[in-house]
């Protein structure tokens, strides 16, 4: 019998508005499953997608779940080659990770079929290989979350270093996905070239604020600290009823509210379950008024990351 196992990447949002490339954290409800099993070809090709409403590419060189694992096969003599079917749970160009899922969830099904044991530094370096595709530059606050759960702040890329922000207890996330795709590449494009002083510090203020807020527990400081003055104003358009499900989110009672990663999809954070569940509402009723279908995601902030299934 052929050797095969399973492994779930879960959704993330990145960024976190004034986190840009540096400030991610896993959701609970969403995620990829890829399953590895050896195979007599050499190399990494595509068994079957499902799960998605997108044309994904089969082709190894250009789907984000190929490039890690042949990667980790390098490592490894002995195996000819490793044939991947993906389930897709997240979606495509929704501005919650979803090249992310499946290349963490390719990597760690690999690894463990393999017996190649890395660690999850090792992991995260090739698992960077699939979000080169999709994104065309190399960052990791999709990554980092989905591999290894929680809220992640990524201090440096040279090398890269992580660390994991101790979350207080009571936080909570509504992440609502409008019914259009935004492609990350294309979204990088519109950032801006240079950006004033001014704005460096009133963005590197919130995203201070924003850890000491999370760490201490204190709803205020991370309602004032959650704004974008870089890349939202730059995408914002890019999105359905953007402003008006600021103002659902605001009513509802969030204590912040931004972009997910490129977009489309935005999140609000909240004091507890009951209050994300709230503005996860009114948030979805702003896009109702403006005639858009969405999906919603309600999570504790900093949900477990991936883990090998079979």
């Amino acid at each position: 019998m052929t050797r095969e196992v399973s492994a779930f990447a879960p959704a993330s949002v990145s960024n976190v508005s004034c986190g840009f490339d540096i400030m991610g954290f896993a959701l609970r409800g969403a995620g990829d499953t890829v399953t590895a099993r050896e195979s007599d070809t050499p190399g990494v090709r595509l068994g079957k997608i499902t799960g998605s409403t997108a044309v994904l590419s089969m082709d190894p060189k250009e789907n984000t779940a190929c490039p890690p694992v042949a990667a980790l096969l390098k490592k490894r003599a002995g195996v000819n080659g490793i044939e991947l079917d993906i389930h897709k749970g997240v979606p495509v160009g929704g501005g919650i990770g979803s090249s992310a899922a499946s290349a963490v969830a390719a990597v760690v099904a690999a690894d463990a079929l393999l017996g190649t044991h890395l660690s999850p530094g090792e992991l995260l370096a090739l698992a960077v290989e699939g979000e080169k595709i999709a994104s065309g530059a190399v960052h990791v606050d999709n990554l980092a979350p989905s591999l290894m759960g929680g809220f992640i702040l990524v201090r440096g890329y040279d090398p890269i270093d992580l660390v994991r922000i101790p979350v207080a207890s009571g936080f909570w996330c509504a992440v609502v996905t409008p019914d259009v795709e935004i492609r990350t590449a294309e979204a990088r494009k519109l950032l801006p070239k240079a950006i004033p002083l001014r704005d460096v510090v009133t963005q590197t203020g919130n995203a201070a604020g924003l850890v000491a807020g999370l760490i201490a527990g204190d709803g205020a400081l991370v309602g004032r600290s959650v704004a974008d003055v870089i890349a939202e104003p730059a995408r914002r358009h890019l999105i359905p009823a953007f402003d008006a499900m600021g103002e659902a989110a605001r009513r509802g009672g969030a204590l912040g509210y931004g972009i997910s990663g490129s977009g489309p999809s935005v999140f609000a954070l909240a004091d507890s379950e009951a209050a994300a569940s709230r503005v996860a509402g009114a948030i979805a009723g702003a896009l109702r008024e403006a005639g858009r279908a969405w999906t919603v995601i309600v999570s504790p902030l900093g949900a477990p990351g991936a883990s090998v299934l079979a």
